[in-house]
């Protein structure tokens, strides 16, 4: 084997601990048993100030209504940047699992996971779950005011 191909073989395997720097992450959300149509969800992340980070999944798939997730919906997210995280809207006493990959440098570093959701008809709840992304699998019941039971997130 010559220099460069040695060369390259190395830095190939170097660089394969940054591949390995995801991991999967599996959210749990359960919504109440309420009168109405199905709900949006809107499920991101945010630092420590509460900037937005970056969009975990987003339930409905008419953009139209993101406009009720207010807080996901104004902090600067582009459409390229959720295509492909967007399913159904889940209805009442329904509950959501999906899968998705999350950078470990945002893991017990101060970043929340948050969830807004909206129905058509009734009432848009801003930042309704708020949960510390920590290491430890994490269950929150949701408020008196929101169409959240429970949500849950595990690595």
């Amino acid at each position: 084997m010559n220099k460069t191909a040695l060369t390259l073989a190395l830095a190939g395997a170097a660089a394969l601990p940054a591949l390995g720097q995801a991991r999967e992450i599996t959210l749990q959300t359960t919504l109440k048993e309420y009168r109405g149509n199905e709900a949006y969800l809107a499920i991101y992340v945010t630092d420590a100030q509460g900037n937005y980070q970056r969009t975990l999944w987003v339930s409905g798939k008419k953009a139209k209504y993101y406009k009720h997730l207010r807080d996901w919906a104004h902090a600067g997210n582009k459409p390229a940047e959720f295509d492909g995280l967007t399913g159904a809207s889940v209805g009442s006493g329904e509950t959501l699992e999906v899968s998705v990959e999350l950078e470990d440098a945002l893991i017990d570093a101060g970043y929340e996971i948050r969830i807004d959701s909206a129905v058509e008809d009734k009432r848009d709840n801003r930042a309704e779950i708020k949960v510390p992304l920590t290491q430890q699998a994490t269950e929150i019941s949701g408020g008196a005011q929101g169409y959240v039971d429970s949500f849950r997130y595990q690595f």
